[in-house]
């Protein structure tokens, strides 16, 4: 069992509840992006398609000294102990969220162990592009709900600070893990489905009223016409679902 103490909430203003998926093919293009978003968006996810430019770790650089805070979403999965030398590398970069894959404790209680500074840890639980179908291809027989929260509570007892998981499994993941757990949410699609690879998707307030700390959202904002301002949107949305607590 780790010794580490689970659920450590990262603090959150609710502008930097929205984090943009910047899935960009270099470094060039992840920075204009983040110049054209300017002051609306305050928190970047940084993916598998930019690690493959080369340009991974000057742009997680560039987005710390812009005061961004940063998510590196890797999906870590290997034996615990090479997880562990990667957690406690990552450990010294300017990193707030960073994801492992939720599917063996041993590896989670390493990760937890091997973690420092502001670096929460979130264990995937069953990803927003899957359904029930997909789930039981893999051989696994349960509702991707099940599967959810199975996974999260396994995540929190090893020591992980929160999931990743559809909003649509937020409420009862917020059931489950208490107050002091990160639940980020992606697949959220403003106004209803996005008519794309995501199948178990909310929209924005939605995902908070069912207990979501903080959304990823990629697609309506860089698909948008004018992107900046549908995350000016979105970020007013969020806005008025806090204020509602003030």
């Amino acid at each position: 069992m780790s010794t580490t103490k689970p659920g450590k909430l990262l603090p959150l203003d609710p502008s930097e509840r929205l984090i943009f998926a910047l899935d960009a093919a270099s470094g060039a293009d992840a920075l204009a992006w983040v110049d054209r978003l300017g002051d609306s968006v305050s928190f970047y996810k940084i993916g598998m398609e930019l690690l493959a430019s080369g340009d991974y770790f000057p742009v997680l650089e560039a987005l710390a000294k812009r005061d961004k805070k940063v998510f590196v979403d890797l999906k870590f999965f290997d034996i615990p102990a090479t997880v562990a030398g990667v957690i406690r590398g990552l450990s010294r970069w300017p990193v707030h969220y960073c994801t492992v894959h939720g599917w063996h404790s041993a590896m989670l209680e390493a990760a937890a162990n091997a973690r420092a500074g502001d670096l929460r840890l979130l264990a995937v639980t069953v990803l927003t592009s899957m359904d029930a179908q997909d789930l039981k291809k893999m051989g696994i027989d349960g509702e991707p709900a099940d599967i959810v929260v199975q996974r999260a509570k396994a995540a929190q007892a090893a020591g992980l600070d929160g999931v990743i998981a559809s909003g649509q499994e937020a409420a009862l993941l917020r059931a489950a893990s208490g107050d002091d757990f990160n639940i980020v949410c992606p697949g959220i699609r403003p106004g209803g489905g996005g008519g794309d690879d995501q199948k178990r998707t909310v929209g924005v307030s939605e995902a908070f009223e069912r207990g979501a700390t903080a959304i990823v959202v990629g697609r309506p904002i860089s698909q948008a016409s004018d992107p900046r301002a549908a995350a000016q949107a979105m970020q007013l949305e969020i806005e008025e679902y806090f204020n509602k607590f003030n």
